[in-house]
C-alpha cells in the first residue's frame, strides 16, 4: 500500500482539495483507496458528507483504544461517495489529543496511525492522509505513516515564508522518528496572469529545486462547485483545468511508485 500525506502548516493552500482530487483520479484505477482525516476541523470528513461534531468513531478511537485488533480498526472505516474509497473520519475530539497525550507516559504515540494502516493495508492499494495545519501529535503520526509527503503551497509570498517553516518542521520530525520522509512541493492556486504567482513559482523553484513538482495546479472556480456537492472535481468535471492538473500529478506520483517497485525487485533479484 502506497501512502501520501498532504501536509502544510499554512492553512488554505489546498491540502484537502489535493486529497479529494487525487482520490477521485485513483478511484478510476479500480483499486481501493483509504482516506485518513487527521485534521480536527474535519474538512475532508465534511467534504465527504459526514459531520465531525457527530462522529463517535474514527481516528480518535485509534488513540483512545491503542490495543484495538485489526477487526476493531476495520470497523472504523466509513464508505464514501467516491467509488472504491473508504474513510477514517475526523471528529472534533481530535483537538484534545495533544493535551491528553502530553500528560501520558509511554512511547509509540507517534505510530498510532501507522499501526492502524498496517491492520487494513491488505484491503487497500493507496492511502491519502489529510493533515492539520500545525505541528503536533497528529502531524507526527502522518509523517510516520506516509511513504511521501506532498506539500501543497499557494504561489504567493506568504506561502513561501510558510514553506521555510514546513521544511524545518520536516527536519525536526525526521530526527524524532529516525525516518527520512521524501517530500514534494505542489504549487497550487497558480494564476499565470499575475506577477505574484509568476514570481512566487520562480522563487519556489530556485530555493527548493528538485523538491518542487514540475507543473502547477491552476486557479479553477470549479473546485468550489465540486466541494459544494461533495464530489471530487475529477468526477464532476473531468476535463476542467484543475482536474487535468491533478491527473498529471497522480500520473507522476504513480510513475515514481512504479519506478521504486521495479528498483526493489531488481535489488531482490541481484541479492
Amino acid at each position: 500500500m502506497k501512502t501520501w500525506a498532504s501536509i502544510n502548516q499554512k492553512g488554505g493552500v489546498g491540502k484537502t482539495t489535493s486529497v479529494v482530487s487525487l482520490a477521485g483520479h485513483l478511484a478510476n484505477t479500480g483499486k481501493r483507496i483509504l482516506l485518513i482525516d487527521l485534521d480536527p476541523h474535519g474538512s475532508l470528513t465534511s467534504y465527504l458528507g459526514y459531520n465531525p461534531d457527530e462522529i463517535e468513531t474514527g481516528v480518535y478511537s485509534l488513540f483512545a483504544n491503542p490495543t484495538s485488533t485489526p477487526a476493531d480498526v476495520a470497523r472504523l472505516l466509513l464508505p464514501t461517495s467516491i467509488k472504491n474509497t473508504y474513510l477514517f473520519a475526523a471528529s472534533t475530539a481530535l483537538a484534545t489529543l495533544d493535551r491528553q497525550i502530553g500528560s501520558q507516559q509511554g512511547a509509540g504515540k507517534g505510530l498510532v496511525v501507522a499501526k492502524a494502516i498496517k491492520c487494513v493495508e491488505d484491503k487497500f492499494a493507496y492511502g491519502l492522509i489529510d493533515c492539520p495545519p500545525m505541528l503536533g501529535i497528529l502531524m507526527i503520526n502522518a509523517l510516520a505513516a506516509c511513504d511521501q509527503a506532498l506539500i501543497p503551497a499557494q504561489t504567493d509570498y506568504l506561502s513561501l515564508k510558510g514553506l521555510e517553516r514546513m521544511t524545518h518542521t520536516l527536519e525536526m520530525v525526521e530526527k524524532s522518528l529516525h525516518k527520512k520522509t521524501p517530500y514534494m512541493i505542489v504549487p497550487t492556486m497558480y494564476d499565470k496572469r499575475t506577477n505574484a504567482s509568476l514570481d512566487a513559482l520562480k522563487k519556489m523553484k530556485e530555493i527548493y529545486r528538485f523538491n518542487v513538482w514540475g507543473s502547477v495546479i491552476p486557479i479553477d472556480t470549479k473546485f468550489r462547485d465540486a466541494s459544494k456537492v461533495g464530489v471530487p472535481l475529477p468526477t464532476m468535471a473531468p476535463y476542467s483545468r484543475g482536474s487535468l492538473a491533478y491527473k498529471k500529478l497522480i500520473n507522476f506520483l504513480l510513475g515514481i511508485h512504479e519506478r521504486d517497485n521495479n528498483a526493489g525487485k531488481r535489488s531482490q533479484q541481484s541479492a
